[in-house]
């Protein structure tokens, strides 16, 4: 396979707290979709860039789980994933993503919970994003099947 190169991008007007911005993706999921001080840190309409990373890391991860099901000779019938990103503030101030949990549940037919969790902690092993965030992030799995 080819490398493949997917972009997104953003456009920040003004100072930090005033200021509003618009978040873009190329194939056009997002289109100018608006984002904020108020939208990060306020839970005003709009969106920020810690769910966005949330959202992509569970979809790659429920795509990686279905391939690892799929190698061991499982056909999942859907994966849930909900992945939560944690923002803190940081020492010596700013903020940082110190944590992502992933809550995992699966219909799979012929999988036992234990195998199931093993399974699922392997393809976290296989998954791009959480391979990206592994990088100084703690990650956590609550994995259940349905």
């Amino acid at each position: 396979m080819a490398e493949l190169l997917r972009e997104g991008g953003a456009v920040w007007k003004g100072k930090l707290r005033d200021g509003t911005g618009i978040i873009s993706t190329e194939s056009g999921a997002l289109a100018k979709e608006s984002y904020s001080f108020r939208t990060r840190f306020e839970d005003k309409p709009g969106t920020n860039p810690e769910e966005l990373i949330a959202a992509a890391h569970a979809g790659c991860y429920s795509m990686a789980l279905a391939n690892t099901l799929a190698q061991k000779g499982y056909e999942p019938e859907s994966i849930e994933t909900l992945a939560v990103c944690t923002l803190e503030s940081a020492k010596g101030g700013g903020f940082k993503i110190s944590k992502m949990r992933l809550h995992v549940r699966g219909q799979v037919p012929g999988i036992d919970e234990k195998t199931f969790k093993q399974i699922a902690h392997e393809a976290d092993e296989g998954c791009p994003v959480s391979n990206l965030l592994r990088c100084g992030l703690e990650i956590e799995h609550e994995v259940n099947l349905l």
